[in-house]
């Protein structure tokens, strides 16, 4: 039983050792995205700011100035079946109405207190991190 006990104590120790730099370079990523990101620099980023970064982006992407991005576009910020999903109107194309909505949906999803704001560790979240590819 004290060997079984040792043997747990120690893949804990290895488990903390292994995934704590990965978590501390995902919080400290999200940390910097945030103050990038953080237009009023209150520490949080609401839906508006968020929304904000997006449409900047959106028209970075949309280098042929048609106002929709193609999948192709989005250099690979969301899988096949995510861009599916967001194109609404299933024309092939997403609309900058499409994408805001779509970050406003990631935004929502990484909200995990539901207070309206992300803070990093919210950003360093799955959820997060999917909004973060969009907003780049």
């Amino acid at each position: 039983m004290r060997r079984l006990r040792v043997s747990s104590i120690v893949t804990e120790v290895a488990c903390l050792v292994v995934f704590a730099p990965a978590s501390h370079a995902q919080t400290t990523g999200s940390a910097a995205s945030l103050q990038k990101w953080d237009a009023d620099h209150d520490g949080t980023l609401s839906v508006d700011e968020a929304k904000s970064v997006a449409s900047a982006e959106f028209d970075k992407l949309d280098t042929d100035h048609e106002g929709t991005l193609s999948e192709k576009e989005l250099g690979g910020r969301l899988s096949h079946g995510a861009f599916q999903a967001i194109d609404k109107d299933h024309d092939g194309t997403v609309s900058k109405d499409e994408y805001l909505a779509a970050v406003e949906h990631r935004f929502h999803a990484a909200d995990a207190d539901k207070d309206g704001t992300l803070d990093a560790k919210e950003l360093g979240s799955k959820a997060g991190h999917q909004l973060s590819r969009l907003l780049k």
